[in-house]
């Protein structure tokens, strides 16, 4: 398949319903409203290929773009190559579920989630501390760095009610899922969410909302989910 090709399918996929409520989130002209399911016999046909990928993403079409991380190579992508997506993502659902989600399976993964988490941009940070959810979600506990990760817990602490408002989401996220996928750090990261108690989220043409880590901890133990490990990152 080409890019015409997949296009012309998403097309046809595409649901007026589903379209008002990606706009809603913050979806921009030109997208065609596809399900994310509804994707995925596309995606069988194609399996990985990332130079269709690349194409697709610079589309700008919102579909295409969430279809492009679907079909997308990590293990071939550069940094170059992630920068490039991270500044094309102009909202949360492609800055924290596509590039976060792509960048998670690859080994640059926490070298550039930390540049993101630094550059002080509202979606790269957000992209950042999303990265870092998806990888203690599903790599083992070994493969991170208990001192380091105490320490992204005290930045959060000490800095997320000042954050930008999609980096605070992130960085609640982030809280929660330490807590209950990185057995180690389960008490001090309940202890610290506990500290920063509710954050309140402002969006565009939206109430506030109000977040709260701490909450969600306590609910995933009560259904003793602390050690949770999903098998896959990406769909």
């Amino acid at each position: 398949m080409n890019v015409e090709t997949v296009m012309q399918q998403l097309e046809v996929l595409g649901k007026e319903r589903t379209k008002k409520m990606y706009i809603s989130n913050g979806a921009k002209e030109p997208v065609f409203g596809v399900a994310t399911g509804a994707m995925k016999p596309i995606a069988k046909q194609i399996k990985i290929n990332q130079p269709l990928a690349d194409q697709l993403y610079t589309t700008g079409n919102y579909d295409a773009m969430y279809f492009a991380g679907i079909i997308a190579d990590p293990l071939q992508m550069t940094h170059d190559d992630f920068n490039r997506w991270i500044d094309i993502a102009y909202f949360y659902m492609l800055s924290d579920y596509v590039v976060a989600v792509t960048l998670a399976e690859s080994p640059l993964a926490q070298d550039i989630a930390d540049e993101w988490i630094a550059s002080g941009e509202e979606l790269k940070m957000s992209a950042g501390w999303s990265c870092y959810c998806w990888l203690l979600g599903s790599r083992k506990d070994e493969e991170f760095s208990s001192p380091k990760l105490l320490d992204m817990l005290q930045l959060v602490k000490n800095t997320i009610h000042e954050a930008p408002e999609r980096a605070k989401a992130s960085m609640n996220n982030f809280l929660t899922t330490v807590s209950v996928s990185f057995k180690p750090l389960h008490g001090q990261a309940l202890e610290i969410a506990q500290t920063v108690g509710p954050v309140e989220i402002h969006r565009d043409n939206k109430k506030p909302s109000i977040i709260h880590a701490y909450e969600n901890i306590l609910k995933e133990t009560e259904r003793n989910r602390i050690g949770f490990k999903r098998k896959y990152v990406r769909c």
